[in-house]
């Protein structure tokens, strides 16, 4: 069976999670979170983020994961065991549209690369606005798809899938760009921003950071490109990767605003 439009590999996660590590450290520095604080991780998947959300609250505070993925919530809720955190860590099936969460509920809250999956990410934001309390941060993480440049001599192959992945692989491809606009239009204050360039100079790790199998599959079946452009796309990279020279590379954007 064909995945959703949207749908996300586990093995996904867990290599860009490692990917993504100083960047995440960074989104939590932004949350500002406190000992006996209740925070939100909305779009948790596994639950990567979850557990060191939970060592930076504590026992006395309170972190809830939420996710649409029932498979993802049941793997975040055994490693949530396994580390020994589930008692002050939950994670919850929820709608990013209708957050089951009462008003002024979380202290901060988080999102990573969820609104780029999203039709509405503008309410997915208030959603997670309304949540917080007054004077506590709203931080997202999303990616830009349409900064990803892979070097190549296909110049006109490579545009072509890199603008299908943008534009209707995802939802919402450059959903990284938006995220000033939509701080803007939710009147959160102290809305501060920073661009992080990801570069992989490795063909295999990019292939699975990128979601290259499914992308390309996904443009012949569109019409995107051909067999034979297909093909020789990827000698090119196989070639460019034979001689230590290949590179891509896409920018992530991470916004933080208070709400008044």
């Amino acid at each position: 069976m064909s995945q959703p439009k949207g749908y996300v590999d586990p093995e996904y996660l867990g290599v860009i999670g490692n990917l993504l590590n100083h960047i995440k450290q960074r989104s939590y520095a932004l949350m500002q979170i406190q000992p006996g604080h209740k925070v939100l991780d909305l779009g948790c998947g596994l639950g990567i983020d979850t557990i060191p959300l939970a060592q930076l609250v504590g026992v006395n505070g309170q972190v809830i994961g939420a996710d649409y993925d029932e498979a993802m919530i049941a793997e975040a809720e055994q490693r949530a065991e396994q580390a020994g955190v589930n008692t002050w860590v939950r994670h919850k099936r929820v709608d990013a549209m209708s957050l089951s969460f009462e008003t002024d509920y979380f202290d901060s809250c988080r999102s990573e690369r969820l609104y780029q999956h999203l039709l509405n990410p503008a309410q997915a934001l208030s959603e997670m606005t309304r949540v917080t309390k007054s004077g506590g941060w709203v931080v997202v993480l999303d990616t830009d798809w349409g900064s990803l440049s892979t070097d190549s001599d296909e110049t006109d192959i490579e545009r072509r899938l890199a603008r299908f992945l943008a534009e209707s692989f995802l939802h919402n491809g450059y959903s990284g760009r938006k995220l000033y606009r939509l701080f803007k239009h939710q009147n959160l204050a102290d809305i501060s921003f920073e661009v992080f360039p990801v570069a992989i100079p490795n063909y295999a790790l990019a292939r699975q950071a990128t979601q290259a199998e499914r992308i390309e599959q996904e443009a012949l079946k569109a019409g995107v490109i051909t067999v034979t452009e297909l093909n020789r796309w990827q000698a090119g990279l196989e070639q460019a990767d034979s001689e230590g020279i290949f590179f891509c590379s896409v920018n992530l954007m991470l916004f933080a605003g208070r709400k008044n």
